[in-house]
C-alpha cells in the first residue's frame, strides 16, 4: 500500500489549559529548550505508510531528528507453535542503525526496547483473528533524536494497520521528562540526558485505555497525575494525526 508523502510535518500538543509559558530554572539561570519549543509543545510529526514495498505493511515516522521505519510481516505460520493455538503470536524486534547515534553503535538496549514494544502492542492486536500464526514487527531506528521508544510504538501501530492486522484501536505513545520542578513533553536526547525522571504512556485514544505506563526516577503522586494528563492529551492529538495519515492513503487509492 502506498502512503501519501505529505509536504509538511504535522504539529500536535496537549490541549491548552490554564498553563502559562515559563522557563525552567536550572542552576539559578533561565533555561529554554534546545530546539526552542514550548515546554508543552511536541515536535512536528511526519508519518507515512507503505515505506517498505516487500513487507505486508510498513510505516515511516519522523519526529524532529528521531527517524524510525517499521516493517510488518505476516500473519504467517508460527515455527514455535507445536500445537494448535486459538490465538496468534506477536514477535517484536527493535534495532538501531550503526549511524543512529553520534557515538556509533551506542544505541539503547535492543532487547529491552523490543520487550517494551511487545508489551505496548500485544493488548491492541486481536490475536484471535490469526490462530496458530504469527506477526513479526521489525522496527529500525534510523536516527536517534530522543523519545525513541514512543516514536517506535506509534510508528509500529501505523505499520500494523497498513498490514491489515485487526486492531482494537491505534496506539499512540508520548513521553514527558521532569527537569527540576517542571515538565517537558516529547523530550529530545539532550533533555533526556539530564532529566530527573521520565514518564511514558501508550494508549488507545479512541477507547481511552492505557496499554503501557513506564516511569523512572522519583515522582510524587501529584506530579505523576500531572504528567499523565499531559501525555494523554498529546496521545489524543497524535492519534488524530495518525488516523488522518491512514485516511489520506484510502483517499489516494480511491482517486
Amino acid at each position: 500500500m502506498a502512503g501519501k508523502s505529505g509536504s509538511t510535518p504535522t504539529t500536535y500538543s496537549p490541549s491548552p489549559a490554564t498553563r502559562k509559558k515559563k522557563r525552567i530554572p536550572i542552576a539559578d539561570a533561565d533555561w529554554v529548550r534546545p530546539d526552542n519549543r514550548g515546554f508543552y509543545q511536541c515536535r512536528p510529526a511526519y508519518l507515512r505508510t507503505g515505506a517498505v514495498s516487500t513487507a505486508a505493511g510498513s510505516a515511516y515516522a519522523e519526529f524532529g531528528n528521531t527517524k524510525v521505519i517499521v516493517s510488518v510481516f505476516g500473519p504467517r505460520e508460527s515455527k514455535k507453535a507445536m500445537m494448535y493455538s486459538d490465538t496468534g503470536r506477536l514477535n517484536c524486534n527493535v534495532s538501531y542503525t550503526s549511524f543512529a547515534t553520534p557515538n556509533r553503535g551506542q544505541g539503547s538496549d535492543n532487547k529491552e526496547l523490543s520487550s517494551m514494544l511487545h508489551k505496548a502492542l500485544e493488548g491492541v492486536i486481536i490475536l484471535e483473528s490469526f490462530p496458530k500464526t504469527c506477526v513479526d514487527v521489525f522496527a529500525l531506528v534510523l536516527e536517534s533524536g530522543g523519545s525513541d521508544l514512543p516514536v517506535v510504538i506509534s510508528c509500529a501501530s501505523l505499520a500494523l494497520a497498513d498490514a491489515g492486522i485487526l486492531l482494537y484501536d491505534l496506539v499512540a505513545s508520548v513521553s514527558v521528562s521532569c527537569i527540576g520542578k517542571n515538565f517537558v513533553i516529547d523530550p529530545i536526547s539532550e533533555e533526556e540526558s539530564y532529566q530527573d525522571g521520565s514518564l511514558m504512556i501508550t494508549c488507545m485514544p479512541s477507547r481511552n485505555e492505557v496499554t503501557q505506563l513506564i516511569v523512572s526516577g522519583g515522582w510524587s503522586t501529584p506530579k505523576i497525575n500531572e504528567a499523565m494528563e499531559l501525555c494523554l492529551g498529546a496521545c489524543s492529538k497524535l492519534g488524530e494525526v495518525m488516523r488522518s495519515c491512514l485516511k489520506d492513503v484510502v483517499t489516494d487509492l480511491k482517486e
